[in-house]
């Protein structure tokens, strides 16, 4: 039964474009704006949002997300308070489809069936553990299903035959493919093996969207990956865009939504 995620990427597709899923770190600035933030993405075209949670240490990150989680933190965000910024967007009428993003840490601490019950309360659609490999996923991923939420795999370049079929066997909504070795963070162009990468992870995953990121961040390499995958994912830009405009006193919605409208118009293919 094809949820709001498999529905998301359903649409891009009829529509002929990739799908755009947009990151945000949870909380950052603060509660509020962050709330604004997410709505505003929906309405300027993303058709999946990742909420990161602020995490202590972020090890698959760079700065600028990193700074954003201790922003987030200082703020008084955590998972908590992540599944409370799902639930209210639920409850002012949200129907996009929404993605946890999370170290394993703060989940175990708050327990695997409670934290479970609490997304689903919430609206979450999808959780992505970064930190959880699909060998030591199958319990958690079962736990997810019986809530009807997607549990989500990252692969990696170096990933075997092996790892990628395990991640397609346990993964629903997406499978999230990282574009290069290293942590988060725009980079300058995109790896020029990327074509291959991709060919080779979709031929092993059939019956899943195949959705890139990490380093992408402009419409140029928006409108490149979007000719490899089912989806693109752009998380440091979009936190970026928050903070530069945080930092000047201007308008962090607008900065955000700004930058999704030109990434979601290079999307096509």
């Amino acid at each position: 039964m094809r949820g709001r995620i498999g529905s998301a990427f359903a649409k891009a597709a009829a529509e002929g474009r990739a799908a755009l899923v947009a990151f945000i770190e949870a909380g950052d600035p603060d509660a509020a704006t962050s709330g604004r933030i997410l709505s505003a993405l929906f309405d300027a075209g993303a058709d999946v949002v990742e909420l990161g949670v602020p995490f202590s240490d972020p090890i698959a990150d760079g700065a600028v997300i990193q700074r954003a989680s201790e922003r987030a933190l200082a703020a008084g965000g955590g998972l908590a308070a992540s599944l409370d910024l799902a639930a209210s967007y639920r409850a002012s009428g949200g129907s996009g489809a929404l993605v946890l993003f999370s170290y394993s840490n703060p989940i175990l601490a708050m327990g695997e069936a409670e934290f479970t019950s609490r997304a689903s309360a919430a609206g979450v659609d999808g959780v992505l553990v970064t930190d959880l490999p699909p060998e030591e996923g199958r319990p958690f991923a079962a736990i997810l299903r019986s809530a009807r939420i997607d549990p989500i795999y990252l692969l990696a370049p170096s990933s075997p035959r092996a790892r990628i079929r395990k991640a397609a066997s346990l993964s629903r909504g997406f499978v999230y493919l990282v574009s290069r070795a290293g942590v988060t963070g725009a980079r300058a162009e995109l790896p020029g093996d990327l074509p291959e990468l991709a060919a080779r992870v979709k031929k092993e995953v059939r019956r899943l969207p195949v959705a890139i990121g990490f380093g992408i961040s402009t419409p140029g390499q928006v409108a490149s990956a979007a000719r490899l995958a089912d989806g693109v994912v752009v998380g440091s830009a979009l936190v970026r865009a928050v903070e530069v405009a945080a930092a000047a006193g201007e308008d962090c919605v607008a900065a955000a939504s700004g930058l999704v409208r030109s990434l979601v118009a290079a999307a096509g293919r």
